[in-house]
C-alpha cells in the first residue's frame, strides 16, 4: 500500500526546507515521491522550484483554495488520480495557515483503499513558537494530530528554551514523537502510525487569511527588493516575490518571513506565471502591493 503524508506548520516554519529533504532521501532510497503544493495565490511558484528534483508530472500544485474545507474535494480527487507506483510515496505540503486537525479528519474519506491513511508531520519554528500573538491557537492546532514533529529555527536558541517548547509540545500533543531536523531518519516515515490524539475544537474560520498577487515589473537593483519588504507592514504575515533584477537574465526569488527575516536566492528557471509578488496576512490587496512596487523603483 502507498504512503500519505502531510506536511503542516506556521508560516515560515520550515515546511518546503523539509519537503525538499525528503524528496532527495526518498529518491535516493529508490521511492517514487509525488508532491501536491497548497498556497494561497500561487502554488506554481513554490512547485517550480522542485522542477529538476522530480519529474514535472510527479509535482501538482493547488493555489487559492482552502484544502481543509472548500479544496479538499480537490485534493482528494488529485491524490486518487495518482497513478500507482512500486514503493509510492505522496508528500502533500498545505498552507501555512491550514486548519490541521480538519485536513487529517476530511483528507482520510473518499481515499482509494491502496493508499494508508494520511500520517500528519508538523514543523515547529522553535525560535518563535508561540510568539504569534493572536495566532497561538492556529500554531497549536497544526500540532494536535500529528505522528510526528520536527523542531527548525534551533541556532539561535538556548537549550532551556528547547526544553520548555518540547516541553509545551507534549502537553498538546503527548503522543508525538518529537525530533531536530538533523535527526531525520527517512526509513521512519513510511512506519509511521496515524495519532489517537484528541483534537480540540477550533474555529476554522481563523484559518481564513487575505492574500494577494501582482505582477512585478524588471527591478533596477536588488535595493528595490528590501524596500518592498520594507514598505509592506508588518500585518501581512508572508511576502514572497520572484523577478528579474537589473540586466541579469535569471530571475530571483525572495522571501519576508512572519519574524522579518527576508531570503534572497536564484530561483530555478523561467517562472511560468511570469515575475509575481505575493503576500499573506491581513490588509492584502493589489492597490497597496503595486504602491510599494512603485516607490521601489523610485528610491
Amino acid at each position: 500500500m502507498e504512503v500519505i503524508i502531510t506536511i503542516v506548520g506556521f508560516l515560515g516554519a520550515g515546511k518546503t526546507t523539509l519537503l525538499k529533504y525528503l524528496i532527495e532521501k526518498f529518491v535516493e532510497n529508490d521511492w517514487s515521491p509525488f508532491v501536491i503544493l497548497n498556497d494561497y495565490e500561487n502554488a506554481n511558484l513554490d512547485a517550480q522550484q522542485f522542477v529538476g528534483k522530480l519529474d514535472a508530472k510527479s509535482i501538482k500544485s493547488l493555489s487559492g483554495s482552502c484544502i481543509c474545507c472548500s479544496g479538499i474535494v480537490e485534493l482528494r480527487n488529485i491524490v486518487n488520480r495518482i497513478p500507482k507506483r512500486e514503493k509510492g510515496v505522496t508528500l502533500i505540503e498545505a498552507n501555512g495557515t491550514s486548519d490541521a486537525c480538519s485536513l487529517m479528519e476530511f483528507l482520510g474519506v473518499g481515499i482509494n483503499d491502496r493508499f494508508l491513511p494520511p500520517i500528519q508531520v508538523s514543523v515547529v519554528d522553535v525560535n518563535n513558537w508561540r510568539k504569534r500573538g493572536e495566532h497561538n491557537e492556529l500554531e497549536s492546532n497544526q500540532i494536535q494530530v500529528s505522528s510526528l514533529i520536527i523542531l527548525t529555527h534551533l541556532d539561535r536558541i538556548t537549550s532551556i528554551r528547547k526544553n520548555v517548547v518540547i516541553k509545551e509540545l507534549n502537553i498538546v500533543n503527548p503522543t508525538a514523537r518529537i525530533i531536530k531536523m538533523s535527526e531525520i531518519d527517512i526509513t521512519l516515515f513510511p512506519l509511521l502510525l496515524p495519532t489517537n490524539n484528541a483534537a480540540k475544537k477550533f474555529e476554522h474560520l481563523k484559518t481564513h487569511w487575505a492574500s494577494s498577487s501582482v505582477d512585478l515589473p524588471d527591478l533596477p537593483n536588488i535595493k528595490c527588493i528590501y524596500t518592498i519588504c520594507k514598505l509592506i507592514p508588518v500585518s501581512i504575515l508572508r511576502v514572497k516575490g520572484c523577478a528579474k533584477i537589473g540586466k541579469e537574465e535569471s530571475y530571483t526569488y525572495f522571501e519576508r518571513k512572519p519574524d522579518g527575516e527576508l531570503v534572497i536566492r536564484a530561483f530555478n528557471g523561467v517562472p511560468i506565471t511570469g515575475s509575481k509578488l505575493l503576500t499573506i496576512g491581513p490588509g492584502s490587496n493589489p492597490l497597496m502591493l503595486e504602491n510599494a512596487i512603485k516607490q521601489s523603483v523610485c528610491f
